[in-house]
């Protein structure tokens, strides 16, 4: 069997060949029917092959070795370190042709701390330390293959055996993606790629025809998603802050690592079902409708959504979410529309500065109004007190663009406080920013009669 490995290595350019036999007491025992002298001899004689063959190769410089106390986890440690040594002892390495000693965790029988342990302990004995690449290869029987390797990484390891996404035998071995990324959100290269987890994954669920776990770390589907209110208002202010700021380093609470260094985009990082709060649904109305709502306005909106999404008991998409808003707050248009307006200066002994005439449609009927105040909303809300009888006060307003250039539009959001008391928002959208703001008023005038 080595000699007809040995034939796949001829003209390659770098090659190791991985010497291993089991040395746990239970597979010295049960298996192999051997004492420590016999397994030690095993392990000997093919180290010895392998020699011989590397002697016999044209290209024999470019093979390293590497050898593995399999089970070592479950073997006692001077035993491994013998054995190791054994080989050793037959390859020579020296430290410009370092061979690698790979010590397996092949059944996790402890907790990572003791791993770690026995790879410090094995660092410190085995001879000619210096002309050894000490390697790991974690498997993941107790769930704790990657906390195992980073551990033993800071015991003294220098190589790590893995698997893409943890596939492997049982429960899989070490996945290397995980721990490659653990390290990247620590500033540490770990010098492999994982700048596209989106394509990795899907050739690693191709070949092996096995789903990766939509939380499985770093490249699931919804790791980076917040459903939460409290944690979607988190990062919603970390992701503005951020962009207010031009911050040199990543500090986003709840997103350990910026998602676009992995390939992934924002689309997905907030998404609103029940649990969800203001924070989440203001996020998607401003990164995908350009609306930057007003605080107590998102309070207001976010129970509309939750109402929703708890009768539906779904997710709503930013669509779904958008058509609520316009349904909730711009295409009512009973029992006022306004139609068109002028504003002007007033005449001399008017109650205000500024006159406002306006065509409505009130309760079904076409109308001209008038009112005066200090600019257009006031003008306007005395003109439906006096005209239709409606008794509100507006108490907060804002306004921003949407777009730019000649595609550019206004949006106006205006609270007020009716005849009973309630507060409510009304929203308005036009391309002059005097009528977005009456529209928001109407708008604020018909939610409050479908109350």
């Amino acid at each position: 069997l080595i000699e007809r490995s040995y034939e796949s290595l001829v003209g390659c350019d770098q090659a190791i060949v991985h010497l291993y036999n089991s040395t746990s007491t239970l597979q010295r025992r049960v298996v192999f029917g051997q004492d420590m002298g016999g397994i030690k001899k095993i392990a000997v004689d093919g180290a010895i092959v392998c020699q011989r063959l590397k002697e016999g190769m044209s290209n024999g410089e470019k093979i390293r070795f590497e050898y593995s106390p399999e089970s070592f986890t479950g073997t006692e440690l001077d035993f491994a370190v013998e054995i190791c040594e054994a080989v050793m002892d037959v390859w020579e390495p020296t430290a410009e042709q370092r061979m690698i000693v790979n010590l397996p965790s092949t059944v996790e029988l402890s907790t990572p701390n003791v791993y770690a342990d026995q790879i410090e302990w094995f660092a410190r004995n085995v001879k000619q330390r210096d002309s050894l690449i000490l390697s790991v290869h974690p498997h993941n029987d107790r769930g704790c293959a990657v906390a195992g390797a980073e551990l033993a990484m800071m015991a003294g390891a220098e190589r790590v055996e893995g698997t893409l996404l943890g596939n492997g035998e049982r429960t899989g071995n070490v996945d290397i993606v995980t721990l490659a990324i653990n390290l990247f959100s620590q500033g540490i290269d770990p010098e492999l790629d994982c700048s596209d987890v989106n394509a990795l994954r899907r050739v690693v669920e191709h070949c092996n025809r096995l789903p990766v776990h939509p939380r499985h770390p770093w490249v699931g589907d919804l790791v980076f998603t917040a459903f939460s209110g409290s944690h979607q208002d988190a990062i919603n202010k970390g992701l503005s802050a951020r962009t207010s700021q031009e911050e040199a380093h990543w500090e986003v609470p709840y997103l350990p690592v910026d998602p676009a260094d992995l390939g992934r985009t924002y689309e997905a990082v907030i998404r609103i079902n029940s649990q969800s709060g203001k924070g989440g649904i203001a996020y998607v109305m401003e990164q995908d409708h350009g609306l930057r709502l007003p605080r107590r306005l998102q309070v207001e909106f976010a129970q509309v959504i939750q109402a929703a999404t708890e009768a539906t008991e779904e997710e709503a998409t930013s669509k779904q979410i958008y058509g609520a808003f316009e349904r909730e707050y711009l295409l009512s248009s009973a029992p006022l529309e306004l139609i068109d307006h002028e504003v002007h200066a007033a005449e001399a002994g008017a109650p205000g500065p500024r006159s406002l005439s306006a065509t409505i449609v009130w309760q079904g009927e076409r109308r001209q109004i008038q009112g005066y105040g200090n600019g257009p909303i006031d003008a306007f809300v005395h003109a439906l007190e006096t005209s239709c009888g409606v008794d509100l006060r507006v108490s907060d307003y804002s306004e921003h663009s949407v777009g730019s250039g000649a595609d550019a539009s206004a949006v106006a959001y205006v609270e007020v406080v009716t005849q009973d008391g309630s507060a409510l928002f009304g929203v308005g959208h036009d391309a002059s920013i005097a009528a977005a703001s009456l529209k928001a008023v109407a708008s604020a005038v018909n939610r409050a009669a479908a109350r």
